[in-house]
């Protein structure tokens, strides 16, 4: 099985390698875990060091901002955009009804079939490998229901199979505890199921510090390790790190 190097540090060797080429992964978490990082992360690292062109579909924050904030890591994502090697799609319109001056864009009201015809179109145009989507709620928040919710994560994911597209599907959940109960790993209950990886992005506490954490729930086709990691931001961007190395304890 082809792997698609992740870009961050210390993952790859906990999943043989890489995602799996041409799958889904769902990346789930509260506010502020990390979860834009970490998409961008997987992408500009794919097209700055593997040639591998992708696309960054943001439905939350400008985009301006996020090539702002991605400066903070050293990642000129301008420049890879000249370059052709990255793409910004804006659809930060469909919520609001303002046209974004970007060039890639789309800000009228919310249909399933040309919400998955304009993000299939992009990345085709550009040849995308990669592909983030931040945040799948956030795609559904101007849909009538659930059902038109769900049916548009089963007709994005059935495409990004189609295209052999590697996609990270981000999705927001509220705070939890590991062990204290049922878990719970999307906003609308479907994503876990029709993606192929799970990923889960979670704060815990150790005494009087906070550290953040990655759990994979599952990855089809791969070994992976089971253990809760420690995760830190650090300048360069994201990293799995030892226990040890993390906890005070």
């Amino acid at each position: 099985m082809e792997r698609v190097p992740t870009g961050i540090e210390g993952l790859d060797n906990m999943i043989e390698g890489g995602f799996p080429r041409g799958r889904t992964v769902l990346l789930s978490g509260g506010c502020g875990t990390g979860k834009s990082i970490f998409g961008m992360q997987f992408l500009y690292q794919g097209a700055a060091l593997h040639g591998e062109p992708g696309l960054y579909v943001t439905v939350d924050e400008r985009p301006e901002l996020t090539r702002q904030d991605m400066l903070r890591f050293g990642w000129d994502i301008k420049k890879l955009e000249d370059e052709g090697k990255l793409v910004i799609l804006d659809l930060t319109g469909t919520k609001t009804g303002v046209q974004s001056e970007e060039k890639y864009s789309m800000s009228s009201a919310m249909d399933i079939d040309r919400l998955v015809l304009k993000i299939m179109q992009t990345a085709g145009e550009i040849g995308a490998r990669r592909l983030v989507i931040d945040s799948v709620p956030a795609l559904g928040i101007r849909m009538k229901d659930e059902m038109e919710v769900r049916n548009m994560i089963l007709k994005l994911t059935y495409m990004i199979r189609k295209s052999d597209l590697t996609a990270v599907l981000i999705s927001e959940i509220p705070e939890q505890t590991m062990g204290a109960g049922p878990m719970k790993f999307s906003k609308y209950g479907v994503e876990e199921y029709v993606a192929d990886s799970v990923i889960l992005l979670h704060y815990i506490g150790m005494g009087t510090d906070t550290n953040r954490t990655l759990y994979i729930r599952k990855m089809r086709g791969t070994k992976h390790v089971e253990d809760i990691i420690p995760l830190q931001i650090s300048t360069t961007g994201i990293k799995l790190v030892n226990p040890e190395e993390a906890f005070s304890v």
